[in-house]
């Protein structure tokens, strides 16, 4: 449903002209694979730290971006798009550089989730800078950067725990 009638641009319950653009959605769509790309690699993550205390943290931190997928997914449909379904070529990459990373050790892959939430850090800086909607501006900058930056600091904690 679109929130205009007869082309005005009339406020009506459908529409928020904070959230007022058609670009909104491809933006958030990418964003939003990057996060199902975060959440299949912390998965991949959890398994090497089974049984340890590590495990909980990592499942905590997945756990934020399933909740960053659901409010992208939300924000995706409210623009009048399908949100995507599955990571893309990030998802692939970001599993590859995790499993070679598992393989290597602990420590590596702490470091290869780090490298992945300063990624996602990066993207979402650069949607900022973009012809962002301001509601989607405001969502990024108040609720999802947070929580990737404190994602690297729970994870540089971590790293420095297995020292």
């Amino acid at each position: 449903m679109t929130p205009f009638d007869d082309n005005t641009r009339a406020y009506t319950a459908d529409y928020d002209p904070l959230w007022d653009d058609v670009d909104d959605a491809k933006t958030l769509n990418s964003l939003l694979r990057g996060e199902i790309s975060a959440a299949e690699t912390y998965d991949l993550a959890i398994s090497k730290f089974e049984g340890k205390s590590t495990a909980m943290e990592l499942r905590r931190i997945r756990d934020e971006h399933h909740a960053a997928m659901s409010v992208l997914r939300d924000r995706v449909r409210a623009n009048g798009a399908d949100p995507a379904d599955s990571s893309g070529a990030w998802g692939t990459f970001a599993t590859v550089v995790a499993g070679a990373a598992m393989a290597l050790g602990s420590k590596p892959l702490l470091s290869a989730l780090k490298q992945g939430e300063e990624h996602g850090i990066s993207e979402y800086q650069k949607a900022v800078n973009s012809d962002l909607s301001s509601g989607c501006r405001t969502l990024i900058e108040s609720e999802l950067l947070p929580m990737c930056r404190q994602h690297v600091t729970s994870l540089q904690q971590l790293s420095t725990s297995l020292n």
